[in-house]
């Protein structure tokens, strides 16, 4: 669920933050806390406010249940200088299981940015570090976690890596690291909010549960192409909600293609139609299966085809279902589309087409490491080399074949337990791996308050920042959540 790393790619990009702009400063002098790796003040400008923070790369110890060592934990804050102890904190990280948080840190919420052209056909060669003013450090400060066996982050001295291998196991390494950054800054009074992406969105709400049976209830969660509810949107052959959800991505998809049959509407209507047609008349015939009458397949399947690009001919012969994976490869045969970004497109038997926007990530992030933050980035690691796939990992108790994984009902218990929590949830149109439907689908099915979430899309795919309009979009949506304005 995370972004996959394919082949290195050379950049030559641009200078980085000059020396005027960042310089060391002593531990002691620097507002950092816990085992202090490297400090370095800086300035910039977020959201037309000039700030000058602290960056500050910290070891933290974190423990088991047991109250046994587990991991130590290295994360790199973002700390206005002369923080009140009420600023609220997010805290920042992406999926896998498991990778580090640079694709976040570089992306969307860290002081610097890769730019990625809006032209998709860029060469990576085109691409630029830049200022980023869309970070939320006017508003709040920024820590990013990084769990054990990525980043810098370990295993505790004789402590297996596997052992962390769990939802469970992987939440509390951030709970625990919460607690401790806000402890050792002072900030135990300060609102805390959880930022994840893609697997990140099941770690957020585990930790975020055992923050509040902690006592440390946070403030609200943001979710950035969810996974929550995978369970029910996996697409399983008979699961014929799965088709339903992903619906408005195929129509997305199309739309941006020209595959879509637009009949005078624009985009907002077209997906509208998109997702009450998903939900509706599809959805039903579906349900109906073989009982459905030829004549409704037949307009099914018509109907289809003008959202989808792919012949009514081929829907019924699919039965009216096909994955998203088929369809990456159906909408331009010998072609296959991108899994992270559907606007990508390349040769079928050729890697990933968003392989080199996700390894320009990592390139330019490793490379910042050593000019801004001042650390040595040889041993930092994007993802951990030994989970050994979604199988390695322990999912949740429930294993039997009446089992279920309720990850949103640690929401629900949050909700219930702090009358002040919020929700933010976020996901890009073309992303085929956490759809827009299904991020709709978790939203009307939560049973939660309704004025205490928000639901947004963006133009994009499982990283939409990287359209700098989308960030844009995103980051007021931060800000308005941290401001508390709904």
């Amino acid at each position: 669920m995370g972004v996959k790393l394919g082949f290195a790619v050379g950049l030559a990009l641009a200078a980085l933050a000059s020396p005027a702009l960042a310089r060391a400063v002593k531990a002691a002098e620097s507002g950092c806390a816990g085992e202090v790796v490297a400090a370095r003040q800086h300035r910039g400008t977020f959201n037309g406010q000039r700030i000058t923070y602290v960056s500050c790369v910290e070891r933290y110890a974190t423990l088991d249940t047991a109250g046994q060592p587990a991991a130590r934990i290295t994360a790199i804050s973002y700390v206005a200088r002369k923080a009140r102890p009420d600023r609220p904190v997010l805290f920042v990280f992406n999926g896998g299981p498991i990778v580090a948080s640079y694709i976040l840190h570089m992306g969307a919420f860290g002081p610097k940015r890769l730019a990625v052209p809006d032209d998709i056909s860029a060469s990576p060669d085109q691409f630029r570090l830049v200022d980023n003013p869309h970070a939320p450090l006017d508003v709040a400060d920024v820590v990013f976690f990084d769990p054990a066996g990525t980043g810098l982050s370990e295993p505790a001295p004789g402590v297996s890596p596997a052992s962390q291998f769990s939802v469970t196991a992987d939440a509390r390494q951030l709970q625990q690291l919460v607690l401790g950054w806000t402890r050792a800054h002072g900030r135990e009074t300060a609102p805390v909010y959880l930022v994840g992406e893609s697997y990140g969105t099941l770690r957020a709400p585990a930790a975020a549960q055992q923050l509040l049976d902690a006592g440390r209830a946070p403030a609200g969660v943001i979710l950035i192409g969810q996974a929550v509810n995978i369970i029910e949107y996996a697409q399983r052959p008979g699961n014929i909600i799965s088709y339903a959800v992903s619906l408005p991505t195929l129509a997305a998809t199309a739309w941006w293609h020209g595959k879509a049959e637009r009949r005078g509407r624009g985009f907002d209507q077209f997906m509208a139609d998109a997702k009450a047609f998903g939900g509706g008349e599809y959805l039903s015939v579906l349900f109906a299966g073989d009982s459905a009458s030829p004549e409704r397949q037949r307009a099914v399947a018509n109907e289809l085809q003008a959202f989808t690009g792919i012949a009514a001919e081929e829907w019924l012969r699919r039965r009216l279902r096909m994955s998203k994976v088929d369809y990456q490869r159906a909408l331009f045969p010998g072609e296959r589309l991108a899994t992270n970004d559907a606007r990508y497109r390349g040769p079928a038997s050729g890697p990933d087409p968003f392989s080199p926007v996700a390894d320009a990530y990592g390139h330019q992030f490793t490379r910042y490491l050593a000019s801004d933050l001042g650390i040595d980035a040889a041993g930092y690691r994007l993802a951990h080399p030994g989970v050994g796939g979604l199988e390695s990992w322990d999912w949740g108790p429930n294993k039997t074949p009446f089992g279920d994984w309720p990850y949103g009902a640690a929401i629900t218990a949050l909700m219930n337990g702090n009358p002040d929590f919020r929700l933010l949830v976020g996901n890009g149109y073309y992303d085929t791996q956490t759809t827009v439907g299904a991020m709709d689908y978790l939203v009307n099915q939560g049973g939660w308050p309704r004025q205490r979430v928000r639901s947004v899309t963006y133009q994009g795919g499982h990283m939409p920042y990287s359209i700098e309009a989308s960030l844009a979009e995103l980051s007021r949506d931060v800000r308005a959540m941290v401001r508390k304005e709904w």
